[in-house]
């Protein structure tokens, strides 16, 4: 995983849930290019194509609350988002992001400062997001998250530590 993410941001609100991020009936699908053609689609005509313009997806309290569906984050890496920032996540969401290979934050005091277009820098190495002049703290990943991060997932992670690597 690199050490920075950067990249244009789209903002969400509060309680976006796994049933707007990915419809029930596209479930069937695992691809991430398939799932990514539906992602968000709930919220008006051509939504999943918007949101290839962004890299990086900031919301509010919540995101991810509902259905425990592991293609909510599938679909959103499908859409080329680097990295999710929110306020808080829910807890079957975030640990999904991270076993997907999905780096997410919570950052409760960058929300009311971010726009729908702004550039943000995320600095792994040393917790910070930055936008414009400011600097946002972010608590520092576990190693054990970061490992998971670095190999694209905790399927990738799972392989090495069977094969001893």
């Amino acid at each position: 995983m690199e050490q920075t993410i950067q990249g244009r941001a789209y903002k969400f609100g509060d309680n976006v849930n796994s049933d707007i991020i990915i419809p029930g009936r596209y479930l069937i699908y695992i691809d991430r290019e398939r799932l990514a053609q539906h992602a968000f689609e709930v919220l008006g005509e051509g939504f999943p194509a918007k949101l290839r313009e962004f890299q990086i997806l900031v919301a509010g309290r919540n995101f991810g609350c509902g259905s425990a569906r592991e293609q909510a984050a599938t679909a959103i890496q499908g859409l080329g988002i680097q990295a999710v920032v929110a306020c808080s996540f829910a807890r079957t969401f975030y640990r999904n992001a991270i076993n997907d290979g999905l780096p997410i934050f919570e950052c409760p005091e960058l929300y009311p400062d971010v726009q729908e277009g702004d550039s943000l820098r995320i600095d792994l190495a040393a917790s910070k997001i930055h936008l414009r002049e400011k600097e946002y703290a972010f608590p520092q990943l576990p190693d054990s998250v970061k490992k998971i991060l670095e190999l694209g997932g905790l399927a990738a992670y799972l392989k090495t530590q069977l094969h001893g690597t």
